[in-house]
């Protein structure tokens, strides 16, 4: 079986890392590379959680100026198709970094390029929703609050996406050009800890605004409260 990271000829690919990985622990014991992107996580979960709070904000407004409602515009078809893409996108992210873990290239390859391409369908997805909704709505960020709202909430999330599957190839590339790096499983392990935060933002997103479209938070009643 071909190895994907090696500290050696004689060590697996886990324990390499852990080896190399001395230098970037803290104190803890824990990869300061990982504790930098969940402080990256951390704040993005509070700009996504900002987004949505307008947006839910927003709603209200948008309709009683006589803006689109989402309950009619919103396909949930094409939305729930991208929801599971994502969500199978998160089990090859496992199996990824599982035979990574194993050593295993072939498995590595297969399950790695996999999450790549869904990630690639999943905005192929979006940008069809997209089109769908100004060419056949007329909806558009300046046509009225719920477009602008919209677009720039699930925009910001599909650019998200698009520089998760650059991370996934990048990572991708550099195992297969340095297969004996101590430093692979670290590296697949990052790029999987943001991969599943955009895929656990779909879902608080697809929650929201697509199978919830009533859902009437604080958000909400704040807003009539205050005359926004």
């Amino acid at each position: 079986m071909s190895q994907v990271s090696t500290a050696s000829g004689h060590a697996p690919a886990g324990h390499g890392a852990h080896e190399a990985h001395g230098a970037h622990a803290t104190s803890m014991h824990v990869d300061s590379r990982k504790l930098g992107v969940w402080a990256f996580i951390g704040s993005e979960v509070m700009f996504f959680a900002a987004l949505i709070t307008v947006y839910l904000i927003y709603k209200p407004r948008n309709l009683a100026n006589g803006g689109p409602d989402p309950k009619h515009v919103l396909g949930i078809g094409v939305t729930s198709v991208l929801a599971a893409i994502l969500l199978a996108s998160s089990v090859t992210m496992v199996l990824a970094l599982a035979a990574s873990r194993r050593g295993d290239r072939r498995q590595f390859t297969i399950w790695m390029l996999s999450t790549a391409v869904l990630g690639l369908c999943f905005l192929g997805g979006q940008a069809f929703e997209f089109t769908e909704l100004i060419a056949g709505e007329g909806i558009t960020m300046s046509t009225s609050m719920f477009g602008e709202t919209f677009f720039i909430l699930t925009g910001f999330h599909g650019t998200h996406v698009a520089i998760g599957v650059i991370w996934l190839l990048a990572t991708f590339f550099k195992v297969r050009a340095y297969p004996n790096s101590s430093e692979n499983v670290m590296d697949i392990e990052l790029a999987g800890l943001y991969w599943h935060f955009v895929d656990l933002v779909w879902v608080g997103i697809f929650t929201i605004i697509y199978l919830m479209p009533d859902f009437a938070p604080a958000a909400e009643m704040l807003f009539f409260h205050f005359h926004l």
